[in-house]
């Protein structure tokens, strides 16, 4: 079945099947003492820097709470944009693992800026209130927009001034990358994050996530609260050699490349008709629209995808590295029809 819901919904790219498969030889050390995991961790530091601690995990959820517990105690607070995914598709598990209260700021576009933050900024040192600590960004972000990186440097430097930490999801940082012809060390290092989320699953990976620290002041205690999260896999090997593949030959920017592409074609299609009308700007693979419900409906019947505000008829549309043109042309000819 293909579909427009999720690039979650994508397979797994032949070049990370192979890894895959290369790894499933023999007997390995577990816990990450293996060939493949020291070999992933090498071509991580290559991409980011050579100071970052990198630790895999299960998954996104699993790689968001072990960031937060990194930079914060229970008595803080964690701001976000109320799109957040750690606010609206976590199910509470950051709260629950953190212990800190979730500030969700309104925004327009899914982005945060200092002077959104601003009005919250208060209480400190009061022992009655929670103590702002961690400022959660994703990129690209759940409504598809995507920071620049004088953006990014303005919310950090605005975040450290405040003595606040800045994790960053980045379950589609690679699509961001692609967006704006940039590295993925410009994205993030070079813009003072402190803790990255890096995944994959959406952009070719089958599974498994990599929790990126930067910041020095919170190495030391990561690989406890990787454990104590019960993120710490014994076939660890199956996880890393992913990344190696992933990162290899630039396969990240190759997919995430091809997903961007594939959502401007179905965005310059659709835009056309003049039942359809986008919420957000289409600067990812993620398009977000409305048309009338007896049209959703009926599309519905032969494409699945999600609604994301069902009493204003918008919906999400994503795309995916594996996404072809006639994904795409068969999708607008139904359409059109």
């Amino acid at each position: 079945m293909r579909s427009f819901a999720s690039d979650n919904n994508s397979g797994v790219h032949p070049l990370v099947m192979d890894a895959l498969n290369r790894a499933n030889m023999d007997h390995a050390l577990g816990y990450g003492d293996d060939k493949w995991t020291e070999e992933a961790v090498c071509k991580i530091k290559e991409v980011f820097t050579s100071d970052c601690e990198p630790l895999f995990v299960f998954n996104g959820t699993g790689s968001n709470v072990v960031a937060l517990q990194l930079m914060t105690r229970p008595y803080h607070s964690i701001f976000c944009a109320e799109t957040a995914h750690i606010y609206v598709d976590e199910c509470g598990s950051p709260v629950k693992m953190t212990g800190c209260q979730i500030r969700p700021i309104v925004t327009v576009d899914g982005k945060l800026t200092p002077e959104l933050m601003q009005p919250y900024l208060h209480g400190f040192g009061d022992q009655h209130h929670s103590q702002p600590k961690a400022l959660y960004i994703s990129q690209c972000t759940e409504l598809g927009t995507i920071y620049t990186p004088e953006e990014l440097k303005r919310l950090t430097d605005f975040a450290h001034l405040n003595g606040m930490y800045v994790h960053m999801d980045g379950a589609r940082i690679a699509n961001a990358c692609a967006a704006l012809n940039l590295s993925l060390r410009e994205l993030t290092v070079d813009c003072g994050v402190d803790v990255l989320s890096f995944g994959g699953t959406k952009n070719g990976l089958m599974m498994g996530e990599c929790v990126i620290v930067f910041n020095k002041d919170l190495q030391r205690e990561a690989r406890f609260i990787r454990k104590q999260s019960a993120q710490l896999a014994s076939k660890m090997r199956y996880l890393s050699c992913q990344f190696t593949a992933y990162l290899t030959d630039d396969l990240w920017l190759r997919n995430a490349t091809h997903a961007n592409a594939m959502a401007a074609k179905l965005y310059q299609e659709l835009k056309k008709c003049p039942d359809v009308i986008f919420t957000q700007k289409v600067e990812s693979n993620q398009l977000f629209l409305t048309m009338p419900r007896p049209l959703i409906d009926r599309m519905l019947q032969y494409y699945f995808f999600y609604f994301w505000n069902e009493e204003k008829n918008e919906i999400r549309l994503v795309t995916s590295f594996d996404t072809t043109d006639e994904d795409v042309a068969e999708f607008i000819r139904l359409f059109k029809r």
